[in-house]
Order: structure tokens, then sequence, then C-alpha cells
């Protein structure tokens, strides 16, 4: 079984101060509409810019930009596929 984890954001919280983006940026931008962070497209689930889907080898890239959330808004959970 492929580990595979939710990632989500609370974009209404988010400060759009970029740490999560600058940290992996193979998950997570900077919305031009609004500049606050989002998924990347390719990981997005349905059209919901705050959730998504990443594989297993990025588990140290997306928990390393939740913890350095200033404002802890980023959840990174588990998933079996």
């Amino acid at each position: 079984m492929a580990k595979k984890f939710e990632v989500t954001i609370d974009r209404d919280a988010c400060i759009a101060d970029g740490a999560c983006a600058a940290l992996c940026p193979d998950v997570f931008e900077l919305s031009e509409e609004d500049g606050k962070a989002q998924i990347v497209k390719k990981f997005r689930v349905g059209d919901d810019p705050g959730k998504g889907l990443v594989p297993g080898d990025l588990e140290e890239c997306v928990k390393s930009a939740a913890e350095a959330c200033p404002v802890q808004i980023i959840s990174v959970k588990e998933v079996e596929e």
C-alpha cells in the first residue's frame, strides 16, 4: 500500500507568509488571485485549492511546511489508498 497524505489549508486564516511555498514548492504555492497559500493543481482534490492528496515521498516536505506555518493552519493526515 502506498502512503498518501491528505493536506488541508485553512485558507480563511492564511496570512500569506509564504513559508509553506518556500519549503515545499512541489505541493504549495501562493494564489495569484488572493496571495494565500494553496495546493498546486496536480495534487488538488476537486476544485478546492485548500485540499490536496500528496504522495508519500513528499511526506517530509509537507510536514516541514506545516510546522513552519506561523499560524498553524496546515494539517497533514496519513491516508491509506
